[in-house]
């Protein structure tokens, strides 16, 4: 199973596309790095109001598809996931190396007009055209009568605006979407961190069985980002494993009221995300994950979580179980993505 081989710690960090922008202009590394080594159960800490740079390119990619990356040559579907601390700023130069209109456009933040990302308010990029989207978020703040106003923290999303349309249908249908994340001071870090986007018929512009294939080790803390697109209804299952549906996936407590579940509804424009302990309770294997729409999961909605030994080995029957997954009769395709995938960088 070569290609599923088990790089060095450095290549398993960049190879998660998360991005905690430095301060220095065009400059991004990946959250970890900008946060010092991973370990379990390591808690986010950032200094409060820093503004962070990053420069995204967006490109045409094989089979008409388009993408979002952190250099020329680098787009992929999804873009790389954004992260940023509640109280931080962040400053995306998005550089147009496509002959189409197209923006960025973020879900969860607060962004001035001219950032908005909407030909509405003529905020987008003309081919071959640089702009800077300033996105800034912010901490819970109290008001009168002792109530809250919600901050930022939470798993978003950012998508183009202007391709194809005004409100970028097409952008979007073909792969100008990712991750974002706003992180709370005191979070618990996540090992390995994965992005999943039902978008119309497809997981990451790609049907079963190129759909992607996520790894962890056993009792690795794993996150999950998801995210809706398209216009089609859907609801994401993660098999042998269940969270809290609350903003983390975490219990706060033994009194925490939040539901417990293993299955939730992810509609277009809609995101969520949990943590999970990889194979906690139910040990190491090839898991699945799919909408549970079963005409949906039928054909091609659906993907395979390896959650490997401890140390990093294939568990008994778990090449077995992603053979029998390849080879399986999906069934008829969706139009977009219906090809094999292209340029995604491994999965850890």
């Amino acid at each position: 199973m070569d290609e599923h081989a088990r790089p060095g710690w450095f290549t398993r960090l960049v190879s998660r596309r998360t991005v905690l922008a430095t301060g220095t202009a065009g400059l991004a590394v990946p959250a970890a790095l900008a946060l010092g080594p991973v370990a379990p159960r390591h808690s986010a800490a950032a200094q409060s109001g820093v503004v962070r740079k990053i420069t995204l390119y967006a490109e045409a990619l094989p089979g008409n598809e388009y993408g979002y990356g952190l250099a020329p040559g680098r787009a992929t579907i999804p873009g790389p996931t954004l992260e940023m601390y509640e109280g931080d700023t962040l400053e995306i130069t998005l550089v147009n190396n496509t002959d189409r209109r197209m923006s960025i456009h973020p879900h969860g933040v607060d962004y001035s007009v001219d950032s908005d990302g909407s030909p509405l308010n003529a905020s987008f990029n003309n081919p071959g055209e640089t702009r800077t989207y300033t996105w800034r978020s912010r901490e819970v703040a109290a008001t009168e009568g002792r109530r809250l106003m919600p901050g930022t923290a939470g798993y978003w999303h950012y998508h183009d605006h202007a391709m194809g349309t005004d409100h970028g249908s097409l952008g979007i249908a073909r792969g100008l979407y990712g991750a974002l994340v706003v992180r709370r001071r005191g979070d618990i870090l996540p090992d390995e961190q994965f992005t999943v986007v039902f978008n119309e018929m497809t997981v990451n512009n790609r049907v079963a069985p190129h759909t992607p294939l996520f790894e962890a080790n056993l009792g690795q803390r794993v996150e999950w980002i998801a995210i809706g697109h398209g216009n089609q209804f859907h609801t994401f299952h993660l098999h042998a494993h269940r969270w809290a549906d609350n903003r983390t996936g975490m219990l706060e407590g033994l009194t925490d009221p939040s539901r417990v579940v293993d299955t939730k509804d992810l509609n277009p424009g809609g995101s969520f995300g949990f943590q999970v302990l990889a194979g906690d309770g139910v040990g190491p294997g090839a898991w699945m994950y799919h909408c549970h729409v079963q005409s949906h999961s039928e054909t091609g909605m659906s993907g395979i979580f390896l959650v490997r030994n401890a140390d990093g080995s294939m568990p008994p029957g778990a090449q077995e179980a992603i053979d029998r997954f390849r080879g399986h009769d999906h069934g008829a395709t969706s139009p977009v993505g219906a090809h094999a995938p292209h340029q995604h960088p491994p999965t850890r």
